[in-house]
């Protein structure tokens, strides 16, 4: 019916799309992480690994039980431009995985997720959108002083 307003659980376009792009970040550390836990030389790296796959498997089931409320799909793998990257990583061996690994989606992505929480968290329309970003942001900001502290001794 014209001028209804929105039935209950359901979520804005741009909301959804947010929902979506915070999946496709999770999806893509989850992914990345056990790679790197399995080709990594580094214990310092593995160790870091394992805690991307950890923290981002549960920051996906946030998601995921957010997205179900909302009736909002998300994507179930991680995003052409990830699976690229992976797919260089995979080619990659010792020293230069683990710098590749440490800088490209331990910096540049926590980066890239950072921004799109902090987005998200002011941009959101919905509350239950805007209190997830709030409650992630924290944990990817921990992950990316790691990542940096990393970084710095790969150099």
């Amino acid at each position: 019916m014209p001028g209804a307003p929105a039935m209950a659980g359901k979520t804005s376009r741009a909301d959804a799309g947010m929902l979506r792009d915070i999946a496709h970040a999770n999806l893509a550390e989850i992914a990345t992480g056990k790679l790197a836990v399995e080709k990594a030389t580094d214990p310092k790296v593995k160790e870091f690994a394992q805690t991307m796959v950890d923290d981002h498997t549960k920051a996906l089931g946030d998601v995921t039980q957010l997205a179900q409320a909302k009736d909002v799909k998300l994507p179930t793998e991680p995003d052409v431009k990830h699976k690229a990257a992976m797919a260089k990583l995979k080619l990659m061996s010792g020293t230069s995985f683990d710098k590749s690994y440490v800088k490209n989606a331990g910096v540049a992505d926590h980066v890239a997720t950072e921004k799109l929480l902090t987005k998200t968290k002011s941009g959101a329309g919905d509350a239950e959108v805007k209190a997830l970003a709030d409650k992630m942001l924290p944990v990817v900001q921990q992950h990316l002083v790691h990542a940096r502290e990393l970084d710095g001794m790969k150099k």
